[in-house]
């Protein structure tokens, strides 16, 4: 396998999926061809982590599904009730993408520590695979944002891996909870600068650098959020590339 070299992260504040036709199914959306293209491989493999939601079997379905007819070679990694692949490790290793979907990102962090998953991933991204995901899926690569992973009343949290020195934002446009703890948090710094994004719109990094903004929704944008040296925070609205949906 021949890999770029470089270590790129998406994370996407949402609209990885869109809704399908058929009934009950859901479509992968042009955010997630973008994370593909970036793997150089012509059938990439895709490997899809869902334990943000407990491993949720009928979501992991449908991410399944969602792939259809995509030229992706699919495979999931899931922690319960005991790891599916003999070598959690290997697995990822041979991956050229991976994607982790939204949910809890506490109870995330707390079981990849736990079965080494955090380590695996970051020896995978050094190595040049893609790491890709949405909400609990874009926050974790990053020191943290803001997370309803303890309940509706959203908290600060910075206990993310780290990969990327940042705070993360996501679905910015569509919780209005998102924006003034974001940037209140980033004010009374508890958490860094950092990067926000709204629905439809992802977040390209090589290596710890914020490449561009990509979306799939017209109006949608990312932010650059920075401290502004007294008391407060400057936010900077950034425009993104557009992706066919």
């Amino acid at each position: 396998m021949t890999r770029s070299g470089q270590s790129h992260v998406l994370a996407i504040g949402g609209g990885s999926f869109r809704p399908s036709p058929r009934y009950s199914f859901v479509e992968a959306s042009g955010l997630l061809r973008y994370g593909l293209d970036l793997t150089g491989q012509d059938r990439p493999k895709l490997g899809l982590m869902a334990t943000a939601v407990g491993d949720d079997a009928d979501w992991i379905l449908k991410m399944y599904g969602a792939f259809a007819g995509w030229d992706v070679e699919l495979s999931h990694l899931t922690v319960f009730p005991m790891p599916n692949v003999p070598d959690p490790r290997a697995w990822i290793l041979e991956q050229d993408m991976i994607y982790v979907s939204g949910g809890s990102v506490a109870n995330l962090m707390a079981l990849w520590r736990l079965h080494g998953l955090d380590e695996a991933l970051a020896e995978a991204w050094r190595a040049g695979v893609v790491l890709s995901g949405q909400s609990a899926g874009a926050l974790c690569w990053h020191v943290g944002g803001n997370t309803d992973s303890f309940g509706p009343e959203l908290r600060v949290w910075a206990d993310g891996m780290g990969l990327l020195p940042y705070s993360c934002g996501v679905h910015y446009d569509s919780d209005p909870q998102r924006r003034p703890l974001l940037q209140q948090s980033v004010a009374d710094g508890e958490l860094p600068g950092g990067y926000a994004a709204d629905e439809g719109v992802g977040l390209h990094y090589v290596g710890t650098e914020f490449i561009q903004a990509v979306s799939v929704a017209p109006g949608g944008y990312a932010y650059r959020l920075e401290h502004d040296g007294a008391s407060g925070v400057k936010e900077f609205r950034i425009e993104p590339r557009m992706l066919t949906p």
